[in-house]
């Protein structure tokens, strides 16, 4: 038994919960209709046993056949019930967790970014991993026992009750203990569940982090400090998990102790009444069975309420991440519609990713149709913000972003970014084909058309020296590749989706200087008639553009021509002695 955390609104997260159920409704009427035939049978077996000892006991040897032939029915059609139980249970499980795993993967890939950006991978993925099969198991293993459980307490006092009333309240004082020690036990057992939990998404975090970023880690050479602060966090870990499992351990023996207890209540008083006349020898066997599966369900309960608060727990961090308000899809004005030139205007934008911490001051900027615009500036002037806003991943404070003279926030988002190919720094590749990566944009590109793009990229003599050519099949984030490999089929991939807004952040950062000219060689043909933006830290790479945007801490401080800004002797003209100190200008 485990435990996340308490779920802090149960009664809504067991409703959403129960609604993935209503979908197999006829599934779970025929395990609870099989569960409840289970629970009968158990109810019967003893009463049939108490029978067939008293009529060995009273030699009335011609009725034990009859009762030995209907115990022997009930015994199987338990065991017959036991299957169709676990099957359906089976069933029941991974049918429903399925959707929930899909409806949750399908809120994850459209999250907003700022979502992403703000929560630890390792935390999202944990939701997908471990919540979710809390739940699945659950559902496996906890809602028949819940539900036979509650059914056999009551079948079972109520036949108990039946036999003799008298022994049977009695026996019922066991309740007492088991309530107190389940009270103090699970709250003990919560404190030390909720916990490990904590500590393993810990660990997760640490592995995912350490994994991602695996190549920092050698070059720091941080092995050593990557491992001693994994193996903290895992001896904590594994001493929290030690105290839980020794609590939940624990209970099972502390209700075979309050059980025993029971029996020995049964033999003295069982054997005072039977010496009464109140009751049969096999009055008192089917009250020790009784006391047993009064007892069983009892413990059964407390250890599966704990589980059920576990999946309630997960569900309800799956569900927070359900409940994420996805990217607004924006108005229905498609880009189309718009033309096909792109004027882009930013008019008075202001934004902040933490409120108070503004980012962007009053940005004013107008892009005019094909032409080639670089924002420079150091680390942290806003250059990226400014497409971040443009691509929509966020939404400006005040002021307003136009795409002629409209609006962003009345076009169609999907149609916006469809419109717009984006090269970033960190090149993102798929476990898939060179082929499958370049058409990643548009699968409707003919092989034919993809050459054509690649040769004018200067990338397609690069790709056929491959083993495979198009073919091959590239390992996760292209890890198989040359970082300049890797950014060369980014761009391609941008240029085969035929965008008619191109962004290139940072696009040639992780080129060595002769593939860096390769990529401008293809770049002066390929962004002929696109509204292009390009971020560099690189000044060599956009001395040609008609506009160069220089940023500092969010605001724009001069724009120009490169020989215009270099004349006026201003922050371009600092940035770039910085860079060709020595150099002929």
């Amino acid at each position: 038994m485990g435990e996340v955390e308490k779920a802090k609104d149960r009664r809504g997260t067991l409703r959403r919960l129960l609604a993935y159920f209503a979908a197999e409704k006829r599934r779970v009427l025929l395990l609870l209709a099989a569960v409840a035939a289970g629970v009968l049978c158990g109810i019967l077996a003893p009463d049939l046993q108490s029978k067939a000892i008293d009529a060995i006991a009273e030699r009335r040897f011609s009725d034990l056949p009859g009762v030995l032939l209907i115990m022997a029915a009930v015994y199987l059609f338990s065991c017959f019930t036991s299957f169709v139980q676990g099957l359906q249970s089976a069933h029941l499980s991974q049918d429903t967790v399925r959707r929930m795993r899909e409806d949750l993967f399908g809120c994850i890939v459209r999250l907003p970014i700022g979502y992403l950006d703000t929560h630890p991978h390792g935390d999202i993925m944990s939701r997908m991993t471990n919540d979710v099969e809390n739940i699945s198991s659950t559902v496996s293993q906890s809602v028949s026992s819940l539900f036979s459980g509650v059914l056999m307490v009551i079948g079972t006092v109520g036949m108990m009750i039946y036999l003799c009333p008298p022994l049977a309240a009695l026996s019922c004082t066991t309740v007492i203990l088991t309530a107190v020690a389940t009270k103090f036990l699970s709250a003990a057992m919560r404190k030390a569940y909720r916990k490990r939990q904590t500590l393993l998404g810990s660990l997760n975090g640490t592995v995912e982090e350490m994994v991602s970023g695996y190549h920092t880690v050698a070059a720091y050479e941080r092995e050593e400090a990557v491992i001693e602060r994994f193996e903290q966090i895992s001896n904590e870990l594994t001493g929290v998990g030690i105290k839980a499992e020794v609590l939940g351990g624990s209970m099972g023996p502390l209700m075979n102790l309050i059980n025993n207890v029971g029996f020995v209540i049964i033999a003295a008083f069982g054997g005072y009444f039977a010496l009464k006349g109140m009751i049969s020898i096999g009055v008192i066997s089917a009250f020790i069975i009784y006391a047993k599966q009064f007892g069983r369900p009892i413990d059964e309960i407390a250890q599966v309420w704990g589980q059920i608060q576990t999946a309630i727990a997960g569900a309800e961090r799956v569900f927070g991440v359900m409940d994420v308000e996805p990217e607004k899809a924006g108005g229905r004005i498609n880009m189309e519609e718009l033309g096909e030139e792109v004027e882009i205007t930013f008019e008075h934008v202001n934004f902040s990713y933490v409120p108070g911490q503004r980012v962007l001051h009053d940005f004013n900027l107008i892009v005019k149709p094909g032409q080639k615009i670089a924002l420079v500036g150091s680390t942290g002037s806003g250059k990226t913000t400014a497409v971040n806003l443009l691509m929509r991943f966020y939404e400006p404070d005040s002021g307003s972003i136009r795409i002629n003279g409209t609006d962003i926030r009345q076009i169609d988002r999907d149609s916006l970014r469809d419109a717009t190919a984006i090269v970033l720094q960190d090149t993102v590749l798929f476990a898939d084909s060179v082929r499958s990566n370049l058409k990643y944009a548009d699968r409707s590109v003919r092989d034919a058309e993809m050459f054509s793009f690649a040769v004018r990229a200067n990338v397609d003599r690069m790709i056929r020296k491959l083993e495979r050519g198009y073919s091959t099949v590239l390992t996760a984030d292209g890890d198989n590749l040359s970082e300049g490999q890797k950014q060369l089929l980014s761009i391609t991939r941008a240029f085969i989706s035929k965008p008619r807004i191109l962004i290139l952040d940072e696009a040639t950062s992780n080129v060595d200087t002769r593939t860096e000219k390769n990529i401008q060689d293809a770049m002066v043909k390929l962004m002929k008639g696109r509204t292009s933006l390009v971020i560099a830290h690189r000044l060599s790479t956009i001395r040609d553009a008609d506009v160069i945007v220089v940023m500092d801490q969010g605001r724009i401080v001069e724009q120009g021509n490169h020989e215009t800004l270099l004349e006026q002797r201003g922050k371009y003209y600092e940035l770039y002695m910085t860079q060709f100190a020595g150099q002929q200008i």
